[in-house]
């Protein structure tokens, strides 16, 4: 059991202080070699303000060979050596260290710092990974310029890259060679990146606004190269999208990006280096689904971005992440809505987040956007901090409006490139190049927790005059002071027209709730109306409303914005599962109906209507979570609709089957909406006609999108075929581990007896790695998310397995472990016997010897 000396321990952002020293460059040497890689850093030392306190840098799992100060080799009592830092004493105000240590890449499975990975060797040094690299000031505030030198054998590592401009390459005794990179721009150590390896590379170039030409580069696993295509023309749209939007230019000779399988996130922004989990890199038609080629544009996109909103403006300490994290999110989200269907961009955005961040803020983990305490610094890698800092940008850009946002970012870069700043920075400069006081504005930073919103109106038909009513709460954090929360607005007649808000003629309009409770009066509204609010998702916000549920389908079957449509037959199929009541099923059919005979438009959009919400969502919207009982309703919604409707589903399908446009736009909504209605068909008692069409679909189509679709409505309408299928699957992509990913998700959603001794199997099936994060997601990510059923089994076994996955990987990735913990977190809100057995895993958990301090921050606060 851990003891109390060696608890983990918090850390505070009213804590901070500037560092006693910085240093303003390194020159980094590694010579690779699996076992024991050297690393020589020279470091240009410089004390900062008037102390005589010695210089302490990081260090993990280091062996310190030499140490030299100004070129005389320090006396043992000269410094210290600990598991976590080297300190060296009586340090001039300026100086030069050298250090020599050792590394074990091959021996590193946190896949933190410096590591090998298929063949390769590579670097993930967010957040703090630097330090296993060689010892330093491992905090973003210490920005300096890298030289940075690698040595390898040139037969095993053809290539040897590095953050920056290359500079130098050459031949070395017995079969070496070495590449010198010069990155001139000062960063912050955890964006330093070194990879070496042995590559095919898909080559192309950029030429900026200002006629720069810039190398792109992608270096991929061998025989993939063709499957890179997609991401080099994402990465060109993104670059070409920042200058038109930002007037923002890429400052380097050449942008670089690596796929690698082994890789804890989905990728890493390092200048001019970009380390990618191949998942968001390789894409062809065969192998991938359209959701894989939209992922890729987006995380290409991202990481980008970041060139500006990450790097040449940085952190000034972790509980900014925010800074750049939920900036830079929002500008891949627009990117996005730019490059495809606005409305299905933002229904997903906010799917995600309900499903994500709502449970997060409701937790024991919640946290504002800028977090106050931190024990595991990963641990701030959240949906809170990513997700809902975009959404945070967003109001900060509707309040302001796209012209002053574009000036405040403008003033933003202006004041603070080349530093590393706080979040009150980037508001001061929206504030000050826009003139709208946004210092109430400012508690979206520091107070966690999801307000909600609740809205109630009264037409007055004498006066033509409609009050609107809203008031906010925070349920979770009661004491929180009001938030600046934007409430986009429109109103529609019953018959479905949209009404002019004010006599501008305006159709819709943002109204600003700051205060607990505020009255709006509308004037000349000449009959009933329903309000649509909070268009767009405005803000963050839960909202209750007494809206008869007619009208909801009236919003989904008239309003204009897209995601307003969808968030009202969220809502409405929401009342009908919870409750179970079926009195407007009639017209419920009636409006599916309508959307299957209309197949023009926005098919992206009618996929998404469909979709009935699954139980992460409704658990939301629940004081005590029965899963059996939700997901039992949700099971009979979907029985419903599919035999009220098989006649017209099954029409529609063929009708989509058939469609033979050339527009690959229309193609990407054709395979959405086909799979939607498959996958609804398999609820239907027509059993025997969805499996063959189900089959059909799996051999006849040459899309990953199609096969997946047929793959997912045969698990639900015929255990036998999808037996079969999976088989076929599993034969043809058994060598691509990527791809089976699907193939292990997939299995670990079937709901039956054999589900956790077939999750064991696979753990030893010839595809599956243990090491291998996308596996472990693949296998028990999903398992864990996606089959309620059997996770949360009465007899606690599903649970259970997770523990001990967890248990597994605390020793050797605990990044993948804290993430992996999340549905246990939320225990106290399920019935019983789910919340006993949960608690039980979390204080089995508890109880391990040597837990992360990834771990232990989680569970301490379930449990407490």
């Amino acid at each position: 059991m851990t003891t109390t000396h060696d608890l983990p321990q918090a850390k505070y952002l009213k804590d901070y202080q500037s560092p006693d020293y910085t240093i303003s460059h390194i020159d980094l040497e590694a010579r690779l070699d699996d076992m024991s890689t050297q690393v020589t850093a020279i470091l240009d030392i410089e004390r900062q303000g008037n102390h005589q306190k010695p210089l302490m840098l990081d260090g993990s799992d280091l062996e310190l060979i030499s140490i030299s100060l100004d070129g005389i080799a320090l006396m043992s009592d000269q410094y210290v050596v600990s598991e976590t830092h080297l300190t060296v004493y009586s340090v001039p105000d300026k100086c030069q260290l050298r250090i020599v240590n050792q590394i074990s890449p091959v021996q590193n499975k946190s896949l933190e710092g410096l590591y090998k990975s298929d063949g390769a060797f590579c670097t993930q040094c967010e957040a703090e990974g630097f330090r296993r690299i060689t010892y330093y000031l491992d905090r973003p505030d210490v920005l300096a310029t890298y030289h940075t030198t690698i040595v390898a054998k040139e037969s095993e590592y053809p290539y040897l890259l590095s953050n920056g401009n290359l500079v130098e390459t050459g031949s070395l005794e017995q079969g070496y060679h070495y590449a010198k990179w010069e990155d001139p721009f000062p960063k912050p150590c955890y964006l330093f990146a070194l990879v070496a390896g042995n590559f095919d590379k898909l080559s192309d170039e950029f030429v900026t606004a200002s006629q720069r030409q810039v190398q792109l580069e992608i270096y991929v696993d061998q025989g993939n190269v063709s499957r890179a295509e997609h991401a080099m023309d994402s990465l060109k749209r993104s670059m070409r999208w920042d200058e038109e939007v930002y007037g923002l230019e890429y400052d380097l000779d050449r942008y670089m990006i690596v796929a690698v399988d082994f890789f804890n996130m989905g990728a890493m922004e390092n200048k001019g280096l970009n380390l990618f989990n191949s998942k968001y890199v390789l894409a062809d038609k065969k192998s991938a689904t359209d959701t894989d080629y939209h992922g890729i544009e987006s995380v290409i996109a991202h990481e980008y971005f970041h060139n500006w909103t990450g790097n040449r403006v940085t952190c000034r300490d972790w509980f900014q992440l925010s800074l750049k994290e939920g900036l830079t999110v929002f500008r891949d989200q627009e990117f996005s809505a730019d490059m495809g269907s606005r409305a299905v961009n933002r229904i997903q955005q906010v799917d995600l987040l309900r499903s994500r961040q709502f449970s997060e803020d409701a937790g024991p983990m919640a946290h504002p956007i800028r977090p106050e305490k931190v024990i595991e610094m990963n641990n701030f890698y959240t949906a809170t901090v990513y997700d809902k800092g975009a959404e945070v940008i967003r109001m900060i850009h509707t309040l302001l409006g796209q012209s002053n946002f574009r000036k405040g970012m403008d003033l933003y870069f202006e004041r603070h490139d080349g530093q590393a700043v706080t979040c009150d920075d980037f508001v001061q400069a929206m504030q000050d190049a826009s003139g709208i006081d946004l210092e109430q504005f400012k508690r979206w930073y520091f107070q966690a927790g999801t307000p909600t919103v609740s809205a109630s109106w009264k037409y007055d038909v004498d006066q033509n005059q409609l009050t609107l009513s809203l008031s906010q709460r925070n349920d979770s954090f009661p004491e929180n002071k009001p938030s600046v929360i934007p409430v986009k607005l429109q109103f529609i007649s019953e018959d479905g027209q949209s009404i002019a808000i004010n006599t501008q003629g305006d159709q819709s309009q943002v109204l600003i709730l700051n205060e607990s409770t505020q009255t709006f009066q509308f004037d000349r509204i000449e009959s009933p109306v329903i309000p649509v609010l909070f268009e767009g998702f405005s803000a963050p916000v839960k909202l209750e409303q007494t809206i008869p549920e007619l009208d909801l389908l009236r919003i989904v079957q008239y309003a204009q914005d897209g995601f307003a449509r969808w968030d009202a037959m969220q809502s409405f199929c929401t009342r009908v599962i919870l409750t179970g009541e079926l009195s407007y099923f009639d017209e419920h059919k009636s409006l599916y109906q309508a959307l299957l005979q209309k197949l023009d438009g926005d098919l992206e959009l009618y996929a998404e209507l469909l979709e009935i919400p699954d139980i992460q969502t409704l658990a939301e919207q629940v004081d005590e979570i029965d899963v059996f009982q939700i997901q039992s309703q949700i099971d009979a919604l979907k029985e419903s609709l599919a035999n009220a409707l098989s006649k017209e589903l099954i029409e529609a399908y063929h009708l989509l089957n058939d469609d033979k446009s050339q527009d690959e736009r229309r193609l990407v909504g054709v395979r959405a909406l086909k799979n939607q209605v498959l996958l609804l068909l398999a609820h239907s008692s027509e059993q025997d006609a969805i499996s063959e069409l189900a089959k059909l679909q799996y051999t006849s189509s040459d899309t990953m999108t199609e096969q997946l679709g047929a793959l997912k409505a045969a698990k639900v309408a015929n255990t036998s075929l999808f037996a079969e299928l999976m088989k076929d699957f599993d034969t043809r992509w058994q060598h691509d581990g990527l791809i089976m990913d699907k193939w292990f998700g997939l299995y670990a959603q079937v709901d039956d007896d054999d589900t956790l001794s077939r999750l064991e199997k696979l753990q030893s099936h010839r595809s599956y790695n243990p090491d291998n994060p996308n596996r472990v997601r693949a296998l028990i990510g999903q398992f864990i998310m996606n089959n309620p059923k059997q996770f949360h089994r009465p007899d606690g076994k599903g649970y259970a397995l997770l523990t001990s996955e967890l248990i597994r990987l605390n020793e050797s990735n605990p990044q993948v472990a804290s993430r992996l913990i999340t549905p246990l977190l939320s225990w106290k809100k399920y019935s019983q016997p789910q919340k006993k057995l949960m608690q039980m895993e979390l204080q089995r958990l508890s109880e391990v010897d040597n837990l992360s301090p990834d771990l232990y921050e989680k569970v301490e606060a379930a449990l407490s």
